[in-house]
């Protein structure tokens, strides 16, 4: 696990170069925010967190890469359910505090067409 990078992942890389690619400019890990989002688009008070489904436990029923590991499901599922416990607690700061969230979750990337509609859509609003 020590090897799980929290920052610069290839998700976030892919979602980073999509949406400079369509036109927005956005900042880096917002160190005051709750949560540190990903991209942080302060004129539009929005943010971008990019999940990777396994780490995050992706509610989707149909998500393959969510699923849980077969062994130590006592470590497992304990700290993956504290993760998304976490998530839930820094939107809603997030939103206590005036900003709007958008999770990107890694299965996500596959349909880039559907990921730039849901952006456009997101920031534009």
């Amino acid at each position: 696990m020590s090897r799980v990078k929290g920052k610069g992942s290839a998700a976030e890389m892919r979602v980073r170069s999509l949406v400079h690619a369509m036109g927005y400019r956005y900042r880096l890990h917002g160190a005051k925010l709750p949560g540190k989002p990903d991209l942080v688009f302060a004129s539009r008070r929005k943010v971008v967190f990019v999940h990777g489904c396994f780490w995050h436990r992706h509610p989707d029923p149909n998500c393959r890469l969510a699923r849980l590991p077969k062994s130590r499901q006592d470590f497992w599922v304990p700290k993956l359910d504290g993760n998304r416990a976490r998530d839930i607690r820094t939107e809603a700061a997030l939103a206590a505090q005036g900003w709007r969230a958008l999770t990107i979750w890694e299965c996500q990337l596959r349909d880039e067409t559907f990921l730039r509609n849901e952006i456009r859509t997101f920031l534009d609003s």
